[in-house]
């Protein structure tokens, strides 16, 4: 039950690693005390899924194009069969101001391909400040894991 109370040892591993694989019960409630720890330890948070990531250098931290679903009996005149492109903002662009370091919570990172996972590691390491937490899936108790030592395995 220490982990609940304080969280530090999440927070000293998360900040020796950067990047950590999350194993959370799927009945919730252990990541968003994790969350609120490390806010009361002067973190910035962002929560965000992993679905629909793509490039996760280019998703976090530049202005990108997306384009909308299709959604049928649309004019094929204007912007192709595939939609307009639609310029979105960086998701971590105001949380990175500042000198407050960020924790970027990603949900469902088992659709995240290896590469993609591997990409998320090198982002931490170049940019000190950002600290990734990836949930991998369930498990019977909240456990974690560096994410280089997964993907090493």
């Amino acid at each position: 039950m220490p982990l609940l109370l304080s969280g530090r040892g999440f927070r000293r591993e998360l900040e020796s690693a950067g990047c950590m694989a999350v194993f959370a019960p799927l009945e919730g409630g252990a990541e968003t005390r994790l969350l609120r720890r490390l806010r009361g330890a002067g973190y910035r948070t962002q929560l965000s899924s992993a679905r629909g990531l793509g490039d996760p250098e280019v998703f976090l931290f530049q202005k990108h194009g997306i384009r909308p679903p299709h959604l049928g009996h649309q004019s094929v005149g204007r912007g192709a069969a595939v939609g307009e492109v639609q310029e979105v903002m960086p998701l971590l662009g105001e949380a990175m101001l500042g000198t407050k370091p960020v924790v970027l919570w990603l949900l469902e990172g088992q659709v995240l391909s290896r590469s993609e996972l591997s990409a998320l590691c090198d982002l931490c390491r170049r940019e000190p400040r950002l600290k990734v937490v990836v949930e991998m899936g369930g498990a019977r108790s909240l456990r974690w894991q560096p994410l280089k030592e997964l993907l090493n395995n």
